[in-house]
């Protein structure tokens, strides 16, 4: 009986402990690492997930997305480790931090004496998908989609989401989000040679295998 009511008076404190805004999160977050807010809470991100090849595969992305930037002088403006805030279905904020974020240059100088979170919708989002890989398909998928981000990537070149997404056999594959008139992400899938297909960057020209493979 002590047992059980330790149990039943620990899942009460649980429940009771007040979730944290994002502004706290903001205030709160430590430096020593990757931290985002999660169903009202700080949650250090796995160390697993930031290996060398997934870096290597986000800053090839970043370096592709800049030169188009720069080339047709688009008015973005490419970030990477910025937090952004999201809604989960149960209403809480969270604190995201993409692998990369494509935002409206006027957005992101609009106050630049602002902490680098944003809270506005941005244009794009890439998240290279790790061991964390069902947050990337389907908690994050659901908060972009609400808060409205035109397009949204998962980069999976590890193939190591279920065969639900990466169908059988599971190869690496690019998913490619995109918002449609009703605020539904429709969903392209990109493997080996497909020339990959993006809204905001429509002269990109790249095929999934140079990213998968890099």
């Amino acid at each position: 009986m002590i047992a059980i009511a330790e149990t039943q008076n620990k899942q009460k404190t649980r429940e009771s402990k007040p979730k944290l805004t994002f502004e706290q999160f903001l205030e709160l977050c430590p430096n020593d690492g990757h931290y985002e807010l999660v169903n009202g809470e700080i949650v250090r991100l796995s160390d697993m997930i930031f290996t060398r090849n997934h870096d290597d595969v986000a800053e090839f992305i970043d370096r592709s997305f800049y030169r188009q930037v720069e080339n047709l002088s688009l008015n973005y403006v490419i970030k990477r480790g910025i937090s952004i805030l999201t809604i989960n279905a149960e209403g809480n904020e969270q604190g995201r931090i993409p692998d990369l974020c494509v935002v409206n240059a006027k957005v992101w100088r609009s106050n630049r004496k602002d902490y680098s979170a944003l809270r506005d919708p941005i244009q794009l989002v890439v998240e290279v998908a790790s061991n964390n890989w069902d947050d990337d398909y389907i908690d994050k998928f659901e908060e972009y989609q609400r808060l409205g981000i035109s397009e949204y990537w998962i980069v999976d070149y590890l193939a190591i989401a279920s065969r639900e997404f990466l169908g059988n056999p599971k190869i690496p594959t690019i998913f490619v989000n995109l918002l449609d008139e009703n605020g539904k992400y429709q969903t392209s899938k990109f493997t080996g040679e497909d020339k990959i297909i993006s809204r905001t960057f429509p002269e990109l020209d790249l095929t999934a295998a140079e990213i998968l493979n890099i």
